[in-house]
């Protein structure tokens, strides 16, 4: 006589695991100080029903909601189309919310129904937010890369730089709490974030000698559909951190320096191939994208850079910064490689950790 089969648990439908997303991205907004947008995608994962086309296609999206950022997709479309001024109900709901706003979870479903050819091509790409309280954690890794290489001047190679708004990180004004303060006071474009620990040295020199991006889907800050699109991926309820965004978008148009449309990889291959000028240290920057890239992408970026490495001498060194999450909960880790023909191990040494949005650093290396 043989054992019974045992009885396996039932898989959860589609719906089921987008619910379970959208309720998990909605405690990580709250707990990020949006309570607005927590509040909306918790609304969502219980009342979405598969009656209309939106809804339908978010309860059976077929990747993994998570990796695809589905909720954050689905929080940037409804903000943009209550941007946009075209639901005038929707839009009094949204921040600053109007006295006697309806339900904003009934307005986001009604405009799933109403809004379906509008809102249906913004679930069709990740977010884009290009965000600038990152500049904070990215200059402090820049410090120190200076310190560790003299005050040797920089040239910037940034991968999945978006609108290319921190490229201009060297000119936005600093205050990084107990009286730490960095950049032109007078500078449009101020960012605030809490420094803990041992932080580099804010006094290091910092001359960026020359910078370029890259991004597959590059935004022009001067366009204004590129700008709205930006600011859509924004959580509404965070005021500071969208004039921040206005600021800066003002800034790079202004300055007008685009980033190219092109894969990471190639992109890198053909920029590492020429070096740069003696003097100078080649630093490759990015910043909550690593995630985004497909395997195949990451390793080829992993070679081209490690090939570099071994090329870099002390008069032409190459640098490694980027801010990315590693697996901890509530943090990314700022890390960097530094390599300069000394024989040193091209490994990463983290830096600090630090808030996904930049509100906080805690400096550790």
């Amino acid at each position: 006589m043989t054992d019974p089969a045992p009885t396996l648990p039932a898989a959860p439908d589609r719906a089921e695991i987008v619910r379970a997303h959208f309720r998990r991205q909605a405690e990580t907004c709250t707990s990020m100080g949006s309570p607005f947008t927590g509040a909306l995608l918790d609304g969502l994962a219980a009342r979405m029903s598969p009656e209309g086309p939106v809804a339908r296609r978010l309860l059976a999206w077929p990747g993994d909601p998570g990796d695809d950022a589905l909720a954050l997709r689905t929080a940037g479309a409804l903000h943009a189309l209550a941007r946009a001024g075209l639901d005038p109900a929707l839009t009094a709901a949204w921040p600053p919310r109007a006295e006697g706003a309806g339900d904003p979870v009934d307005l986001a479903l009604a405009a799933f129904a109403g809004h379906e050819a509008w809102l249906d091509p913004w679930l069709d790409g990740p977010p884009q937010t290009n965000e600038t309280g990152r500049s904070g954690s990215l200059l402090g890794g820049l410090l120190a890369l200076s310190a560790r290489t003299g005050g040797m001047e920089v040239e910037v190679l940034e991968i999945g730089a978006s609108a290319g708004l921190n490229q201009n990180l060297d000119a936005f004004r600093y205050d990084f709490g107990e009286g730490r303060a960095w950049g032109d006071p007078a500078a449009t474009v101020h960012v605030r974030q809490a420094w803990r620990g041992t932080p580099p040295p804010l006094d290091a020199r910092l001359e960026i000698a020359a910078r370029a991006g890259c991004d597959l889907n590059p935004l022009d800050p001067a366009d204004p559909a590129a700008r709205a699109r930006l600011a859509a991926y924004l959580w509404p309820d965070q005021t500071e951190r969208l004039a921040r965004a206005e600021a800066a978008m003002a800034l790079a148009a202004a300055r007008n320096r685009p980033v190219e449309r092109a894969d990471a990889a190639e992109w890198l291959e053909a920029r590492l191939a020429t070096p740069q000028p003696e003097g100078r240290v080649r630093v490759v920057m990015h910043s909550i994208m690593w995630q985004y890239l497909p395997a195949a992408v990451q390793a080829r970026i992993s070679v081209a850079l490690a090939s570099a490495a071994a090329r870099a001498t002390a008069a032409r060194p190459l640098a490694w910064l980027r801010m990315e999450p590693d697996g901890a909960r509530g943090s990314a880790a700022l890390s960097l490689s530094l390599a300069r023909g000394d024989g040193a191990e091209w490994a990463a040494q983290e830096l600090a950790r630090t808030d996904f949005h930049g509100r906080w650093t805690e400096w550790t290396g």
